[in-house]
Order: structure tokens, then C-alpha cells, then sequence
């Protein structure tokens, strides 16, 4: 599907500013994703993007739409781990945990397989089965050594499942094994750590002190050494399957 050129440019305008801001401001970029909206809504790419802004705003039922949207539009089955996502944010966990069994799954692609069996364990314990989230997070790719984009992800994911459980000399190793694959970052696992070692960061100058303040480490237990046809109007109706109110906070798992 093809739009005319400067209706196209103004879509991918749109579309670049989500890209940019989803992350840092994603309300902001919500509203760049209606716009994008509006001007093309019978474009796969559109939905997709409209979609993951809505995601990112906790808006489920409408992000839901948008994936489903998308998936009609392209046939494909990538989107599959990010609309079981948004069940468990409705408060579904059990669809989620439905869909993780369906035959899409083993069509994904390895990084899609992995990004479901992380959904499937959130909405375990979502159900309050930590136990079963453990074993489902249990996996050749979380025994590998081998550093892969999801590797802290799911290993940090592991942690806190066995946290969770009481494990906690379990969770320390996997926080720290987390730590050696996040080059980047990406989670906070050098900081659960160092809360389960017993180490706190203070203001050495105190807390009344004019000058700024340094932070230092102490340790507090000595013992212990993650082509398409343009429609200006968004016909949405028509893809709110969901059906329900998005009234649930989403906790990522």
C-alpha cells in the first residue's frame, strides 16, 4: 500500500518521533502516534506503532486493538508476546498464559520464543505461581553462556523469580551472572545485588550540609564477599476487541 509522497512524509515524521520518544516521553509520543493515526490508519506499520506507544502508556485494551490491528493487516506473528503482554496488563494473566500454548509461539523467531516464555512466566506469578514461574523460565537459552540481546533480560527475570521464593543465595548468582551479560545497562541488577550483599550508598557531607554531598560505598556486613490506500479517518471501533476498560497497571515481570 502506497500513500501519496507528502502524505507519506508527514506519516514517517510521526512515526520518527515515536521512535524517538517512546522511550524517554511516552506520552509525547503517544500523541505523535494518533496523529500518524489519523492520517494513515490502514497501514500496518501505523497500528504497529500506534500499538507499542499505547503500550508504553499503559493503555492495554487500545494497544491490544492496534496489535491486532496489525497482525490482520500482515499475517505475521510477531507482535504474538506483546499482546499476551497486554492481557496479563488487563488483568488476564490466564489468556496470557493461553496464548503462551498456541501454535503462533512456534513460530516465532528465537528472540519472539524467548520474549513469550517471559510473558507466560510473569503471568504465573501474576496467578501467584512463583514456582511455576521459575520452571518456565528454566530453558536452554537461560543455561547458555552465550551473551544474546534477552540474555540479561532473562536471567535478571529469573532472579527475581527466585528472590521471590526465598532463594536468595540463587538470586544473588543470577543477579550477578545478569550483571556479566548487561553491558549496557539495561537493568538493575548490579543494584539488587549490591541491596542483597548489604552494601548502601550514604552522603558522606550529611544530609544539612551547604556543600554537595559525595556518595560512598559501606559495606555493612563484612562476612559476605540484569502500497496502502490512505484514510484520514481512523476507524478504531472496528479493531477494539479487547473490550474492557484499561483500568490495570502493568507490571513487566
Amino acid at each position: 500500500m502506497s500513500l501519496p509522497k507528502t502524505l507519506a512524509e508527514d506519516v514517517a515524521r510521526n512515526l520518527v518521533m515515536v521512535a524517538k520518544l517512546i522511550d524517554e516521553d511516552p506520552e509525547q509520543a503517544y500523541a505523535y502516534s494518533r496523529i500518524a493515526l489519523r492520517l494513515a490508519s490502514r497501514v500496518a506499520a501505523v497500528r504497529e506503532a500506534a500499538g507499542f506507544a499505547a503500550y508504553a502508556t499503559q493503555k492495554y485494551a487500545e494497544a491490544l486493538a492496534e496489535f491486532r490491528a496489525a497482525r490482520r493487516m500482515t499475517g505475521g506473528v510477531d507482535l504474538w508476546p506483546v499482546m499476551a503482554d497486554c492481557e496479563r496488563g488487563l488483568g488476564r494473566p490466564e489468556r496470557a498464559m493461553a496464548m503462551a500454548g498456541e501454535p503462533e509461539v512456534q513460530k516465532l523467531d528465537k528472540a519472539g520464543q524467548v520474549e513469550m516464555r517471559l510473558v507466560a512466566a510473569g503471568a504465573r506469578r501474576d496467578m501467584g505461581q512463583i514456582e511455576a514461574a521459575i520452571v518456565t523460565l528454566q530453558s536452554p537459552e537461560l543455561a547458555s553462556n552465550s551473551v544474546q540481546p534477552w540474555t540479561a533480560r532473562l536471567r535478571y527475570a529469573y532472579a527475581d523469580a527466585l528472590l521471590s521464593a526465598g532463594r536468595e543465595d540463587e538470586a544473588r548468582e543470577w543477579f550477578g551472572k545478569t550483571i556479566e551479560a548487561d553491558k549496557d545497562g539495561a537493568t538493575d541488577a548490579s543494584d539488587r545485588l549490591a541491596e542483597l550483599d548489604g552494601v548502601e550508598f550514604v552522603d558522606a557531607m550529611g544530609e544539612d550540609e551547604d556543600e554537595p554531598g559525595t556518595s560512598v560505598e559501606t559495606d555493612t556486613d563484612t562476612d559476605v564477599d540484569f502500497e496502502v490506500d490512505v484514510d484520514a479517518d481512523v476507524d478504531v471501533d472496528d479493531d477494539n476487541e479487547a473490550g474492557i476498560d484499561d483500568k490495570h497497571t502493568h507490571d513487566k515481570g
